[in-house]
């Protein structure tokens, strides 16, 4: 089956007189005279009433973007943008010493925050490192148990997270 090009004219059984605008590897999108902008499968039934040859990369931009995004995000340690909880907004981390003769030290509780979720991210590409490696099964599993501890020692700063589904999860008591 040939792949129809961009400015092809089909006819759909349902959708009636079109033309083709858009191609991935997958769908056309079919800009029909009656129905407006539909997206069909390759190889769904309509007539080929005028085909163009196929001049596009059969892979759209979105594609390419998608695939390019879930690998960076499985390979490396860029992180997707992690919202604090409304109410730390603006708000300030005070440390105060058990001395009062020493100074205490104020720092913005969202750059505290971006921290611990570059912590916690850096823990998961580890872990998805280690999870690829070429340890044998018993290694791995010692491993994973080591960073489940960590997650659970990190849960006291859950409170910080907007999302219950971001927050470290370390081991369930059953």
């Amino acid at each position: 089956m040939n792949i129809l090009g961009i400015s092809s004219r089909i006819k759909h059984p349902e959708y009636g007189l079109g033309v083709v605008t858009n191609v991935t590897s997958k769908h056309y999108w079919v800009t029909f005279i009656e129905n407006g902008l539909e997206t069909i499968a390759i190889d769904s039934d309509f007539e080929v009433i005028d085909a163009v040859e196929d001049e596009v990369d059969s892979v759209s931009f979105y594609e390419v973007e998608t695939i390019l995004r879930n690998m960076l995000k499985k390979w490396s340690d860029v992180s997707e943008i992690i919202p604090i909880a409304d109410k730390w907004k603006g708000g300030k981390l005070v440390l105060e010493p058990g001395d009062t003769n020493l100074k205490g030290k104020e720092l913005p509780i969202d750059g505290f925050f971006h921290k611990i979720v570059m912590v916690r991210d850096r823990i998961r590409v580890m872990e998805q490192k280690i999870n690829s490696s070429n340890l044998d099964e018993q290694e791995k599993i010692d491993l994973q148990q080591y960073i489940t501890r960590i997650y659970g020692s990190l849960t006291t700063f859950n409170v910080l997270f907007k999302n219950k589904s971001q927050q470290f999860v370390g081991s369930r008591s059953k």
